[in-house]
């Protein structure tokens, strides 16, 4: 009884050692720290947007995250865990120029593999912002953003064209704070307007656009084809395993299985 005790005790320090130092880098938008934390083949399970990531796609996002946002996160409660398992609640916290109070509350779920986190699954509530109109109405806002209908349409329209007219997506560099920049507006804009309006994110927003680019080429393509890899770089994706993923989610199949069907077609 007392090894058993022991053990438990033992999975309870490394466990909350974990906690701490993943909320430490979340607070500080150290991504290597994050990611450091991660196995190779973490899973990271945004369940708020029903979005799965791999640790590239995962390193990718984290990277626009933080600079779109600095929130600061605390621990709520005490860490649970059970063998390879941990749980715990967290609430996160942004101050606005205006003064107002974001909240964001959460629970993590991650198991671990040889001290590594496996898979991390992450359940939170979006936090809501109600913009209060001059007459005291709360009408034409999306709680969101705090962005009018129109004015989102509008910036709407020019990341539609900024991506598929001028093709930033080509730009294997793209992100948030540089399509703000080339689009002339705030960051928190370009994202609150990505979120709410498209109901997507910066990072699947941006490759959907590649991979649409994608199956073009696949499609019309003639012999002799591009390699599977020299398509991805083409069309702005700095990692293989990151665009065979993200084609997947969108096509439902391969690279390959996708040329293949549209030339059994033609």
């Amino acid at each position: 009884m007392a090894e058993v005790c022991e053990l438990k005790s033992e999975e309870k320090i490394r466990a909350i050692a974990f906690v701490s130092s993943y909320m430490e880098a979340w607070n500080l938008g150290d991504a290597d720290g994050l990611l450091a934390l991660m196995s190779p083949e973490v899973r990271y399970v945004d369940e708020a947007w029903q979005e799965e990531m791999t640790r590239d796609e995962l390193a990718e996002e984290l990277a626009d995250y933080f600079a779109s946002y600095q929130y600061h996160y605390e621990l709520s409660g005490e860490v649970f865990c059970h063998g390879d398992r941990c749980a715990f609640q967290y609430c996160g916290k942004l101050t606005r120029p205006c003064g107002e109070e974001l909240v964001l509350r959460g629970a993590d779920f991650v198991t671990f593999r040889d001290g590594l986190a496996l898979e991390i699954r992450d359940y939170y509530q979006q936090p809501e912002e109600k913009t209060e109109r001059p007459d005291g109405e709360f009408g034409g806002q999306y709680l969101k953003s705090g962005m009018s209908r129109e004015v989102m349409a509008d910036l709407l329209a020019k990341i539609e064209e900024a991506m598929h007219r001028d093709q930033l997506y080509l730009d294997s560099s793209l992100s948030l704070p540089k399509l703000a920049t080339y689009l002339g507006t705030s960051v928190n804009h370009v994202s609150q307007a990505i979120n709410a309006g498209l109901q997507s994110n910066f990072f699947h927003f941006v490759n959907r656009s590649r991979v649409e680019a994608a199956a073009t080429i696949l499609e019309h393509g003639t012999p002799p084809y591009l390699s599977t890899t020299e398509i991805a770089s083409e069309v702005g994706f700095n990692s293989t395993s990151t665009f065979y993923s993200a084609f997947q989610k969108v096509f439902g199949v391969t690279p390959g299985a996708y040329r293949r069907e549209k030339n059994k077609l033609s």
